[in-house]
């Protein structure tokens, strides 16, 4: 059986896959903090469920609505998650596809902050530039 903030994940990102965004946004806490490293239109903190919107529209508008994430597995415990996902991408005759491990913060059955690292960030940034 899985532990509940491993489902918890799961069921964020399967809604994300599905263009379910009032599912994702009802895992995350009110005040989520959304890490975003590298040097990118992308690139910075977001705080809240709008500020993350805002950053989700961004993602979708820089890869023209084609960024999608494959999840490998998902690992969880009380307090944290880790994610490996490739993600997926097209971007004016470009291909992304790119491995990165998305770690969570987790408390009271919702997910309060996130962090993603990029096997290879040099290669999103000039996806993404």
């Amino acid at each position: 059986m899985a532990h509940p903030n491993e489902e918890l994940l799961r069921r964020g990102y399967e809604a994300f896959g599905a263009g379910d965004l009032d599912t994702v946004l009802s895992i995350f806490s009110e005040d989520i903090s959304w890490h975003i490293g590298g040097d990118s239109p992308l690139t910075g903190d977001y705080k809240g469920h709008q500020e993350v919107m805002g950053f989700f529209a961004r993602l979708m508008e820089l890869s023209g609505g084609t960024f999608r994430l494959q999840v490998h597995d998902i690992l969880a415990n009380d307090t944290h998650g880790a994610a490996m996902v490739v993600a997926h991408a097209e971007r004016e005759g470009r291909t992304l596809e790119g491995r990165a491990v998305h770690t969570w913060h987790l408390a009271g059955g919702k997910a309060t902050e996130f962090w993603s690292f990029e096997e290879d960030q040099g290669a999103l940034d000039r996806f993404l530039a």
